[in-house]
């Protein structure tokens, strides 16, 4: 079976971290470019970022740069979102996809998505 399963979400303080981690089975995460999206209460999908299959570029939404970090584990295939100084506003369900490229730092032609897990920073 073909999926991509999330982890690492969790409850945590403003100013902490976190890391998620997708991890690819039945399929090879090298081919891809990878995207991490994130959905809050009453608010619509986004981008947060994408590393690119060619080169490992990445790139990152202007509200999280500086804070967020992207990286590939070939190896393992998974690809991982360290997340730090964490804000109320990051709060949202986090998803990883599959797809063709980067556009920036939003993931085109997705193939697949994982099911997502919880972020919740709040003190």
């Amino acid at each position: 079976q073909l999926q991509l399963v999330e982890s690492g979400g969790g409850l945590v303080q403003p100013g902490g971290s976190l890391r998620l981690s997708c991890a690819a089975s039945g399929f090879t995460l090298d081919y891809y470019a990878i995207g991490w999206f994130r959905q809050a209460p009453g608010k619509a999908r986004e981008g947060v970022s994408c590393i690119s299959s060619s080169d490992g570029s990445t790139f990152y939404a202007d509200s999280v740069k500086g804070r967020f970090t992207i990286s590939r584990d070939n190896a393992k295939n998974t690809v991982s979102l360290q997340m730090s100084s964490l804000k109320p506003e990051d709060t949202a369900v986090y998803y990883c996809a599959a797809g063709y490229s980067c556009s920036g730092y939003v993931l085109f032609g997705v193939n697949y998505w994982g099911r997502g897990t919880q972020v919740t920073v709040s003190s």
